[in-house]
């Protein structure tokens, strides 16, 4: 629906624009028909020329429509200013050289349908495009005589009056005079070569070009500017002077003028341009350093006049191979793309080669992608001799780091054609698998990969007929397929093949890249596999992994083994042994103990994988793993987690200090005798009643866990609350609800409680009512936080779900708002 809206509204804006355009045209022929001071001669051309603008409108406004930012539309307001400036000359001609600027005015318009022209190649018709194609052409080679009625006569006579028009006299100033003659002599020189009172000999004798030439190189900018004009007039006239002017050292000298502000950039790519027409001469301009990128700049320049005529010059540099190579390098691709399309083999290899050689950025990597790269290079590797392929093949190995350009990569179908190759055993393309895996591991990032269900068996297959690069990528590629969110039936069948079994040697690999994303692919297989996974690692692997864990320096290797054994299942009493065997709990406290506040994924997911293993050592049904657990100081890295971990890692953590509070009571109690606690000593817990300790009797209160259990509730993240209230519930169990709901209150912990009563889900708050209920028991609690409860829960009282309600009203019971025996609820 929103796709059709823009879709009008474009089509209408197109509509607008180019109707405006073609009233433009009617209004122009309408002055030019009542303008009675141009030649009828030159009148007639003129008008003739400005009326083939109607038809070629007309068909583009029937036939096409573009987008808001094309450049197809910005050519056309540019075409739009320049009808408007000829407009308001041809209404009010009071220049002195009215003709003059009319020519130039011709070959303006020239420029802005030659940017119409170029910005629609890939748009319009072969028709429309040979009209536009024509007519452009044919305005930039108007020439007008300027003769002129006799008002515009005298008003230049009155103008040359000022300067003497002595074609010696103009000369020898040109050569010797000081800077003010100089400048007199320009203004000279310029009415003797209009008005042909000079002839191209008398050029040559006098040395004229060469004088100016050297002149531009060190003049003020007025000068330079007049200097290019009179240069430009001089080039129209034969090719002679272009010869003179073509010098290497010449142009380099034009070229500087590139550089300079805008009216003079604008004239001398016009001045470059008309030079380029002799191939010798636009060997030379490609030659000039810096000369490519600055018409690149201009090309992509705010000046349209500018980059019309920079464009039409890079296309015309764009048959030397070297040239298009420059121009690549400045950020310009379509050549480059335009011979690997219709290029010759080595032109081919050169542009491809020169694509794998680039240190692209995400924008010139969609830049290429955008302008066409990828299927010619997808047809020279599929259709290309070896030299052709492995071109190729680097080249789309550099554009595949861009998901937009992978996607298209998928579309091309090379998927099969890469997998065909991996599978040839001719030594011949051996130097080829290389390549095409590491192009097939970053094909396997995009979701489009899984529409072909069998690419990974044949990816799991390859592993074992490579070598370690190849293995490396095919490894990259499964895994990123392996973790797709969609993913779920290749995992599956990749299980069932067996590649468990055949990924645990990669475990040990010598090259830790490869170890470790053999880890990572095991961690995503094994998500999938409740009760199999221990039976499948065995004693051995889960001693090589425990060892991995210990030994690696490597952030995500470390994560990715942790993360592998955090998916066996908690139940599996015979992986909790063989893990405790092999001494993992130290291990796991030595990584916690080094481990800080992080925001890296691997770091995220260290902690997250360390937390839900943790889970398993403390399991309520086993209290000798427990005591084990808190005698190698599992406890305070578990607190720690609380600070430094993810909510995720929060909330497991606080399962694991729930599921060991649970125990807190009985073991204060069954302490023998001879190790009670004198009341009021440090090691009392008026909780318990009992004599606590964090590795004896696992206290919440004596592990310093209330104040940032409390924390959790009081942030921003919900992910933890649960197990977060599950945790402080164990102190509000029936023997002692009375003592943990007033070491909670001094905890400030009752606001945060209430709190999730109004913003946590349904299960967040049944918890929560549960607890407040035994903390408003107490008088001292319900002075100090009644008040402010009792707006939330009144609320919750009218508004909440009705299995609330019931909780709610012992609670207001409790805060005297409502008798105990009332029938509200």
């Amino acid at each position: 629906m929103d796709q059709q809206k823009n879709e009008t509204q474009s089509f209408d804006s197109n509509d607008l624009l180019l109707s405006k355009l073609l009233t433009l045209v009617e209004q122009l022929v309408s002055s030019l028909s009542k303008n009675s001071q141009i030649q009828t001669e030159i009148l007639i051309e003129f008008t003739l020329l400005v009326e083939q603008f109607t038809p070629i409108l007309d068909d583009l406004r029937e036939n096409y429509s573009f987008g808001e930012t094309s450049p197809i539309k910005k050519s056309l307001e540019l075409l739009e200013t320049q009808l408007k400036r000829t407009t308001a000359l041809i209404q009010n001609p009071t220049s002195k050289i009215f003709v003059e600027q009319l020519q130039q005015i011709a070959h303006d318009l020239g420029r802005c349908f030659g940017s119409v022209f170029f910005a629609s190649l890939d748009d319009f018709s072969f028709e429309l495009k040979q009209k536009f194609g024509f007519l452009q052409k044919q305005l930039m080679n108007v020439k007008y005589e300027q003769i002129g009625n006799l008002e515009e006569i005298e008003e230049i006579e009155e103008e040359e009056d000022k300067v003497i028009i002595d074609a010696e006299d103009v000369g020898l100033k040109l050569k010797y005079g000081n800077e003010e003659e100089f400048k007199c002599a320009l203004i000279g020189l310029s009415i003797l070569l209009r008005e042909k009172m000079v002839s191209n000999e008398w050029v040559n004798d006098e040395e004229i070009i060469p004088i100016l030439l050297n002149k531009l190189g060190s003049s003020k900018q007025i000068k330079r500017l007049s200097i290019i004009l009179i240069l430009r007039s001089l080039v129209s006239q034969n090719d002679e002077n272009k010869e003179k002017m073509g010098s290497a050292g010449y142009l380099s000298t034009i070229v500087r003028s590139l550089t300079r502000d805008t009216e003079e950039r604008r004239e001398t790519v016009g001045l470059l341009l008309a030079l380029s027409e002799i191939p010798a001469i636009r060997r030379r301009i490609g030659k000039i350093q810096g000369c490519i990128v600055m018409l690149v700049s201009l090309f992509n320049g705010d000046d349209p006049l500018a980059s019309s005529d920079a464009r039409m010059l890079l296309r015309a540099l764009s048959s030397n191979t070297q040239d298009v190579l420059h121009m690549a390098e400045a950020g310009y691709f379509k050549p480059l793309v335009q011979h690997l399309r219709e290029g010759s083999d080595m032109s081919k290899i050169l542009m491809a080669t020169a694509i794998s050689r680039m240190e692209l950025t995400d924008q010139t990597s969609a830049s290429l992608g955008e302008d066409g790269a990828i299927d010619p290079l997808v047809e020279m590797f599929r259709l290309g001799k070896l030299e052709s392929k492995l071109c190729a093949l680097g080249a789309l190995r550099n554009l595949s780091s861009l998901k937009e350009n992978v996607h298209l990569l998928v579309k091309s179908g090379i998927v099969e054609a890469l997998l065909q190759l991996l599978f040839a055993i001719t030594s011949v393309l051996m130097t080829l698998r290389e390549p095409a895996s590491a192009i097939l591991a970053s094909i396997a990032q995009v979701e489009s990969i899984l529409v072909n269900p069998d690419v990974a068996q044949q990816m799991l297959s390859l592993l074992n007929l490579s070598g370690p690069v190849v293995q490396y990528h095919l490894l990259c590629a499964l895994n990123s397929i392996v973790n797709n969110s969609s993913a779920l039936k290749v995992r599956t069948r990749m299980k069932e093949s067996g590649a468990v079994q055949l990924l645990l040697p990669f475990l040990s690999e010598n090259k830790p890249e490869i170890r470790t994303t053999a880890l990572n692919l095991l961690y995503n297989i094994s998500k999938d596999l409740p009760g199999e996974l221990t039976e499948q690692l065995g004693a051995t692997y889960l001693t090589t992994i425990v060892n991995i864990i210990s030994a690696t320096p490597c952030e995500n290797e470390k994560a990715a083994a942790v993360g592998l054994l955090s998916n066996l299942p908690v139940s599996d009493k015979k992986a909790t042994e063989i893990l405790r065997r092999v001494n993992l709990l130290p291990s796991l406290v030595s990584l916690l103990g080094s481990l800080t506040l992080t925001s890296t994924p691997s770091g995220k997911w260290l902690v997250e994988s360390v937390a839900s293993i943790l889970v398993r050592f403390t399991v309520p049904s086993d209290k000798k793993l427990q005591l084990l657990s808190a005698e190698q100081g599992l406890i305070p890295c578990i607190v720690k987690i609380l600070s430094i971990g993810s909510p995720i890692a929060k909330s497991r953590a606080a399962t694991s200090l729930m599921q060991l509070s649970k125990n807190s009571l009985t073991l204060s109690k069954s302490r023998p005798s001879k190790w009670s606690c004198v009341p009021r000593t440090s090691g009392y817990c008026e909780v318990h009643d009992g004599c606590c300790s964090i590795k004896g009797t696992f206290c919440l209160i004596k592990a310093g866990a209330l104040s940032p259990l409390i924390q959790i509730l009081e942030g921003k993240e919900r992910d933890a609350d649960e197990a977060v209230l599950g945790a402080l519930a164990t102190l509000l169990q029936d023997e002692m609800w009375g003592k943990g709901s007033i070491a909670i209150a001094k905890a400030l912990g009752v606001p945060a409680i209430t709190r999730l009563v109004e913003v946590g889900n349904l299960k967040v708050q049944e918890k929560a009512l549960w607890m407040l209920e035994r903390i408003f028991r107490i008088e001292t609690n319900r002075v100090q936080f009644g008040e402010p409860a009792q707006v939330i829960l009144i609320d919750l009282a009218q508004n909440g779900a009705p299995i609330l309600k019931p909780m709610v009203a012992k609670i207001l019971a409790h805060l005297e708002l409502l008798q105990i025996q009332s029938s509200y609820f």
